[in-house]
């Protein structure tokens, strides 16, 4: 009798972890609420507005009615501006278990409107993507390389083979931190304020700069 009790106390357990662990990621993948949705670009998505349908919650990451499918050939790049500053930690990127899914993805920090030509520049970090239907392969970005993003380009170049690229779910974890436009004026303060300590070299400074 004993034995049987312990055995199902330790089946509770484990049931309880599982949800514990579901709701812990939910917690820490909730930068999708940190995104400036009204303002997020898909280019080259097939209809209007797809695009922003892929960042949602994470306990719907499996949820396949909401998608974005590449137009015409492979490439999908995202714009997506945040309504501050957040520091990137994880990434995970959820996509059909065929070709259709992405195989590459190249992440820009902090380049507002990028267009295809942009996207050839050198990424700040790029990640071969194996295929992931049910959202559960995570990338690590270097948390120092995007510690401090107002803006993300994901562009993915490529799939492995399919005529067009189709993306159910994009995932974003990490820290935010709100935006203080007001730190501009202090900064602006402090800096009048070193000038007048040091008024030969300020003064000297400024008039070469005015004329």
């Amino acid at each position: 009798m004993p034995h049987g009790h312990s055995h199902d106390h330790g089946g509770c357990s484990h049931e309880a972890s599982d949800v514990d662990h579901a709701l812990e990621m939910g917690i820490e993948y909730s930068l999708y609420t940190k995104i400036d949705l009204d303002n997020v670009e898909c280019l080259n998505e097939e209809t209007e507005g797809q695009g922003k349908s892929v960042f949602k919650p994470y306990e719907k990451r499996q949820d396949l009615s909401k998608y974005v499918e590449s137009d015409g050939d492979e490439e999908l790049l995202f714009n997506i501006p945040f309504t501050g500053n957040i520091k990137l930690k994880g990434i995970i990127i959820s996509g059909a278990n065929d070709d259709s899914h992405p195989n590459m993805v190249k992440i820009f920090k902090n380049r507002p409107r990028m267009t295809f030509d942009d996207a050839k520049a050198k990424p700040d970090q790029e990640f071969h993507l194996t295929r992931d239907a049910r959202g559960e392969i995570e990338y690590s970005p270097k948390v120092v390389t995007f510690s401090s993003v107002h803006h993300l380009s994901l562009y993915f170049p490529s799939n492995f083979g399919e005529d067009s690229t189709r993306i159910y779910y994009i995932g974003l974890r990490g820290e935010f931190t709100e935006a203080h436009y007001h730190g501009v004026t202090i900064c602006n303060y402090e800096a009048r304020a070193n000038a007048a300590d040091h008024k030969e070299k300020a003064f000297d400074g400024v008039g070469r700069a005015i004329q």
